[in-house]
C-alpha cells in the first residue's frame, strides 16, 4: 500500500510550522553522547531530509524497536531550533504509524539547513549526514522509474550583496514563546515557556571560590503534567528574583538555559535543570490555576526505607508517636544550630526516626512537640527526606526537605483511619538503631565461627548480624584519635585532625582551625565465644559501652597525667564481661589485599531473662516431634 507523506513538510517545519503534525519518514538513526543516551535522526518528507533531536523521554521507542530506520512516524508536538548555525527539528512527542517501510522517494538534505561555509561543496550521496545542495529551491522529487535521477543545477549570476546601511532596524519576532510540558524541556529548543507552581524555595547561600565571591539560590517548580524542575538562580540574577518567587505561587518562566542536573544535590527526576540568565523573564500568573497541584509526593511504606540506599531521597509519611526536645549542635561553620529526633510509624509495622536540623526544630518541630505532649498523635508527611545508614536506618531533613502537618492527601485519611481503628495499639519495630537491616531485633544470631566459615561480609553488600561473646582482649595502642567536632551538614566531621603550629587544631576537610577538638574511640577488641574469637573494631559509642568513660578521659589519662595504674585498670576491669554485638561485616580492600572487616555498630549488656528466653525457643524450635504417652 503507497504512504503518502506530508508535502513540504521540512521546509514547513523549518518556517516555524509546530501545529501541522506532518507524516514523515526515519531514514536514519544515529545514538551520540557519551555521558547521556541520546539519538539523532533523519527525516524524510520524500523531498527533502532534515537533522532532528528526539527527546529523552522518548528514547524507549527507539530501544525497543518502536522506531527503527524507514518507520513511518507522524510528529505530535515538535519544534525547530537553530544550534550552532544548524537548524535541527526537536521531537516532543510522535506516534508510530508504520515500522518498518523501504525508503521512499530520493529525498536530499534541505538548503539551509547546514553552516553557510558548507554549501559551496555539492554532494549527492542519499541519506548522509554530509550531503550538502547548492541549489537555492528544495530539490524536485525523483520520476518513480528511476531509483536516482537528479536535475542539473544552474549558477545563477552574481548579485552584490544588498546594502541595508540606509535601512531602519530588522524587526524581531516578539511573539511570545509557545508554553510546552516540563518533561518536554531540552538544551535544543531555542524559545519556550513554561507555566508552573513553585513547590520548594532554597535558602540564599553565599559562597567563595577562585573568582570570588558569590551567592546562588534554588526553586522547584511543577506543572499540570507532573514534570518537576530545579531552578537555579547566581548573583546578580538573585537580586531580581529571589523577592519575587513565593512558594505556592504560579509563574511564566522563558528564557532560561538548560544544563544537565547535578544529582548530587538534586533530587528531582528531571535530567535537566534550568539557569536563569540576566534576559530570563518570570511573570507571576495573577489567577489561580487550578490544574497545577500544590504538591506532588512519591511516599514509600517506612519498611521499604530499610532497603533504601544510603544518601538517596525520599518521601515517607506517618503518624508522629515521640517527639524529643531540641538540643544544640555545633555547625562546621562555628555556629551552633538545632537538632530534635522525632519517630514516625506507619501501617506496614515499622518505625523510622525522623531527624529535624535547624529551623525545622523550631518550626514544625516545636509544634510536633505541643501536639504530641496534649495526647494528639499528627501525621507527618515529609518530601525529600535523606536516608542515612549510620545504626539502622533513619531520615533527616535537607535545605530542600518540606515537613507537612496532618496534609489533605488521601494518603493522610488512609492512614489516620489505620489509626484510629486500632494502628495506635499496632506494635511497629523500629528500623533505627535499635536493629540491623534485613529483619526484627536478635533476628540473625550467628556464632564467631559461623561468620568465618559461610563467608559472611564477601558480596556486594555488607552483612549485619548479632553475635554473643566476651570481650578478651583490648589493644590500648591508638585506642582513640583526634577528631573534628564541627558539623557537614546534618552530621559531625568527625575526621582525625592535626595540631598546628599555634597550638589548634586544624582539619584538612574542613580547612578550619579551632581550639578543642574532639576524642574518638578507635578500639580494636578481641572477642570470644564458645565457638572461637575474632577482631572487631568498635567506634565511639560502641567504645564507650565497652569501657564504660569517654574516650576523652582515656586519653587524658594516659598521655596528659600518664596516669598508667589507674588506665590499666580500667582496661582489665572491661574484660571477660559478656555482651550482645551487633555486627557489620563487610570485605574492604587494603593495600592489594581483601580482608573481611568486623565493625562493632551496637553493644548490649546480655539481659539474662530474655536470653534465656531466646534460647528455650530456640531449642523448643529444634527439638524433634515427640509422641506424648
Amino acid at each position: 500500500m503507497p504512504v503518502n507523506l506530508t508535502r513540504n513538510a521540512i521546509a514547513m517545519m523549518n518556517s516555524g510550522d509546530v501545529n501541522s503534525k506532518p507524516l514523515v519518514q526515519v531514514v536514519d538513526i544515529k545514538l551520540i553522547g557519551n555521558s547521556q543516551e541520546r539519538y539523532r535522526f533523519l527525516l524524510s518528507d520524500s523531498e527533502s531530509t532534515q537533522h532532528a533531536m528526539l527527546a529523552t523521554q522518548l528514547n524507549e521507542q527507539v530501544r525497543t524497536g518502536r522506531v527503527k530506520k524507514g518507520s513511518i512516524i507522524q510528529l505530535i508536538d515538535y519544534i525547530c531550533s537553530t544550534v550552532q548555525n544548524r537548524r535541527i527539528i526537536v521531537v516532543l512527542n510522535m506516534e508510530t504509524i508504520i515500522p518498518e517501510y523501504e525508503i521512499i522517494g530520493n529525498p536530499k538534505l534541505l538548503t539551509g539547513s547546514e553552516p553557510e561555509a558548507n554549501k559551496s561543496m555539492p554532494n549527492n550521496n542519499l541519506f548522509e549526514p554530509s550531503t550538502r545542495s547548492t541549489n537555492n529551491r528544495y530539490s524536485a522529487p525523483a520520476p518513480a522509474n528511476k531509483a536516482q535521477s537528479f536535475q542539473p543545477t544552474i549558477q545563477p549570476a552574481y548579485r552584490p550583496p544588498p546594502n541595508y546601511k540606509i535601512q531602519g532596524p530588522i524587526m524581531k519576532n516578539e511573539a511570545p514563546a509557545r508554553i510546552i510540558p516540563i518533561a518536554a524541556l531540552n538544551p535544543y529548543q531555542g524559545r519556550w515557556a513554561i507555566k508552573a507552581r513553585v513547590t520548594a524555595k532554597g535558602d540564599l547561600r553565599r559562597y567563595n571560590n577562585a573568582r570570588g565571591d558569590g551567592k546562588v539560590f534554588s526553586f522547584d517548580l511543577l506543572d499540570s503534567d507532573g514534570g518537576e524542575i530545579r531552578v537555579t538562580c547566581f548573583n546578580a540574577v538573585v537580586d531580581r528574583f529571589y523577592n519575587v518567587i513565593e512558594v505556592g505561587k504560579v509563574y511564566l518562566i522563558s528564557k532560561g538555559s538548560l544544563k544537565p542536573a547535578q544529582k548530587n544535590f538534586n533530587h528531582l527526576k528531571n535530567e535537566w535543570e534550568i539557569f536563569l540568565e540576566s534576559n530570563s523573564t518570570v511573570e507571576l500568573c495573577p489567577d489561580e490555576d487550578g490544574s497545577i497541584p500544590r504538591q506532588q509526593f512519591s511516599f514509600r511504606p517506612i519498611t521499604e526505607i530499610e532497603s533504601a540506599e544510603n544518601n538517596s531521597i525520599l518521601d515517607v509519611i506517618g503518624i508522629v508517636i515521640s517527639v524529643n526536645p531540641s538540643v544544640p549542635i555545633l555547625r562546621k561553620n562555628g555556629m551552633e544550630t538545632q537538632r530534635r529526633i522525632l519517630n514516625l510509624k506507619d501501617a506496614s509495622g515499622k518505625s523510622v526516626e525522623l531527624t529535624l536540623w535547624g529551623d525545622f526544630c523550631n518550626k514544625e518541630g516545636q509544634k510536633l512537640q505541643e501536639m504530641v505532649d496534649s495526647g494528639l498523635f499528627p501525621v507527618l508527611a515529609v518530601k525529600a527526606g535523606k536516608v542515612n545508614d549510620f545504626n539502622g536506618k533513619s531520615i533527616g531533613t535537607i535545605s530542600s526537605t518540606q515537613l507537612f502537618i496532618d496534609p489533605d492527601c488521601p494518603e493522610a485519611q488512609g492512614l489516620r483511619a489505620w489509626f484510629e481503628s486500632g494502628g495506635r495499639n499496632t506494635a511497629s519495630i523500629s528500623i533505627s538503631k535499635e536493629i540491623m537491616p534485613g529483619g526484627s531485633k536478635n533476628e540473625i544470631r550467628k556464632t564467631l565461627t559461623q561468620i568465618k566459615d559461610e563467608g559472611l561480609g564477601r558480596s556486594d553488600k555488607p552483612d549485619w548480624v548479632t553475635a554473643k561473646a566476651t570481650v578478651v582482649f583490648i589493644k590500648t595502642d591508638n585506642f582513640c584519635y583526634t577528631a573534628c567536632p564541627l558539623m557537614i551538614g546534618d552530621r559531625q566531621c568527625n575526621k582525625k585532625v592535626t595540631q598546628s603550629g599555634n597550638k589548634r587544631w586544624l582539619c584538612d576537610r574542613c580547612n578550619q582551625e579551632f581550639e578543642e577538638c574532639d576524642y574518638r574511640y578507635l578500639l580494636q577488641v578481641q572477642i570470644q565465644d564458645h565457638t572461637g574469637l575474632t577482631w572487631v573494631t568498635a567506634f565511639q559509642e560502641a567504645g564507650e559501652e565497652i569501657l564504660g568513660c569517654s574516650a576523652k578521659e582515656m586519653y587524658l589519662l594516659k598521655y596528659e597525667l600518664q596516669d598508667d595504674t589507674r588506665f590499666g585498670e580500667i582496661i582489665r576491669s572491661r574484660l571477660f564481661h559478656q555482651y550482645l554485638f551487633r555486627l557489620k561485616i563487610k570485605e574492604e580492600l587494603y593495600g592489594d589485599e581483601q580482608r573481611v572487616k568486623i565493625t562493632v555498630v551496637k553493644v548490649d549488656k546480655v539481659n539474662y531473662p530474655a536470653e534465656s528466653r531466646y534460647l528455650l525457643d530456640m531449642v523448643t524450635k529444634n527439638l524433634p516431634n515427640r509422641k506424648q504417652f
